[in-house]
């Protein structure tokens, strides 16, 4: 098992991928780790393999994809934290793409309709790429601690670790626009911005790398 926040620390956004198909005994380890997060988070969360038409748009090419034949539709019912559970499971599989071996983008405009199965009383929240990039992506600019955070000198590790876990988090259009603070000894909370897209996708993802890089056993969430 790789460390999580060295793969938090590989991992960005790759839009380009090579003209290769994802080997049988990888897709077993991805389907069965989604249908674990079904599970836990109540979603129905979908891979789609060898199936081009979603990104074979005007607005995918705009988006400059190519050869994005893969992709994970996060799919569950509607609810008003669905979203919210849609980065913060999302990010886990992402993650565990990373670990083994493919690169991802997390798109929410950029691409056509999807083959996901999406009942009536369901939603498609968003959609992720997944495949062999062409390169691992680059790093990109980011706030700072005190910028989404109350952390000061006198912080505990823990929390410092979480804020640097978050800020590695993607968000749509690099917007970075949550706000985490500890109350107390342990108890952190986090709000999303007012403005901007995918807020409670966000929300969730830098939930999903705060965890990661503070130690859930050492903190509650408000």
């Amino acid at each position: 098992m790789a460390d999580k926040m060295e793969l938090i620390r590989q991992r960005h956004s790759v839009r380009q991928y090579q003209d290769k198909k994802i080997p049988a005994d990888i897709r077993e380890q991805l389907d069965a780790f989604a249908s674990e997060l079904n599970g836990k988070g109540d979603l129905h969360i979908q891979i789609l393999y060898d199936e081009p038409e979603c990104f074979n748009t005007r607005m995918a090419h705009y988006g400059k994809f190519e050869n994005a034949n893969n992709y994970i539709a996060m799919v569950g019912k509607k609810s008003p934290d669905l979203e919210e559970r849609c980065g913060y499971f999302g990010e886990q599989l992402v993650l565990k793409a990373q670990e083994l071996g493919l690169n991802t983008c997390w798109v929410a405009l950029t691409h056509g309709k999807s083959k996901a199965e999406v009942a009536p009383d369901e939603k498609e929240a968003i959609i992720i790429s997944l495949g062999y990039g062409k390169t691992q992506g680059n790093s990109r600019k980011s706030k700072t601690s005190s910028e989404v955070s109350n952390l000061t000198s006198n912080s505990p590790e823990w929390f410092k670790k979480g804020i640097e876990a978050a800020l590695l988090a993607p968000t749509a259009t690099n917007q970075q626009k949550f706000k985490f603070e500890l109350s107390g000894s342990n108890t952190v909370s986090v709000k999303a911005g007012l403005v901007g897209v995918c807020l409670k996708i966000d929300l969730g993802i830098v939930k999903c790398h705060f965890e990661i890089g503070a130690g859930k056993q050492n903190f509650q969430w408000k």
